[in-house]
């Protein structure tokens, strides 16, 4: 019955599919608005810059995902906006195919609705990711109505995540919380601090070596004569 069920959903998300060329690289159609992309980039971007100094993660964004029990590429795919992968080799891929990274599905995915994607978002992927991949958690979010909801795998079942009083949704995986902040998703540490980008981690260093300075010449040092 289960196996039956599956099947059927697995019909009706690629009813509208385009099969891909039967080769590695990823073929997901664009994403829709420049929002999208933006919201896609900022959190892969924070996410690297925050794990910096680890290797055993992989993440990307608008990449397919092949997980066809036959390890056939034209059939059984799915392109998440937002992914991650835990406990693999952190390296540059074409795209994800299931069958040759051991097994392992997204411990995390994130999709980004549309009006065009958002029922599939909420109803058949949902099924997908809960039945099919087993992901333990899926989020979703829209940048322009900022609709945001986030699950958790829970006895085979996904169950929501309930905010706490800063509106943020904790991700078991990825030991962090997302929230909005100044209308885009991003990461939160435990302690509720905002996960920097590169260039927010840079200006923040900055501001602190210049208030530094400036203390410093209140006590006549000149900030230029101390060596490291």
């Amino acid at each position: 019955m289960i196996i039956a069920q599956e099947k059927e959903t697995q019909e009706n998300i690629s009813q509208d599919v385009i099969f891909p060329p039967g080769d590695l690289y990823s073929d997901e159609p664009p994403v829709e608005t420049e929002l999208h992309l933006e919201q896609i980039m900022l959190l892969i971007k924070c996410l690297k810059w925050l794990w910096k100094d680890r290797n055993d993660f992989y993440t990307a964004g608008n990449l397919t995902i092949y997980y066809s029990p036959n390890q056939k590429k034209s059939e059984y795919f799915r392109g998440p906006d937002f992914f991650v992968v835990l406990g693999t080799e952190r390296k540059t891929r074409k795209s994800w195919v299931v069958w040759e990274e051991d097994g392992k599905y997204p411990n995390f995915i994130l999709e980004i609705l549309s009006p065009t994607t958002a029922n599939t978002d909420r109803e058949l992927k949902k099924e997908l990711y809960q039945n099919t991949f087993r992901t333990p958690d899926y989020f979703w979010f829209d940048p322009y109505t900022l609709e945001f909801a986030g699950f958790h795998l829970v006895d085979g079942e996904y169950q929501p995540l309930i905010a706490n009083e800063k509106g943020h949704l904790w991700s078991k995986q990825l030991g962090l919380y997302l929230g909005i902040h100044d209308g885009l998703l991003r990461y939160f540490t435990q302690e509720g601090n905002l996960v920097p980008t590169p260039e927010e981690s840079a200006e923040a260093e900055a501001r602190k070596a210049a208030l530094l300075a400036a203390k410093l010449r209140e006590l006549n040092i000149d900030p230029d004569t101390i060596k490291d």
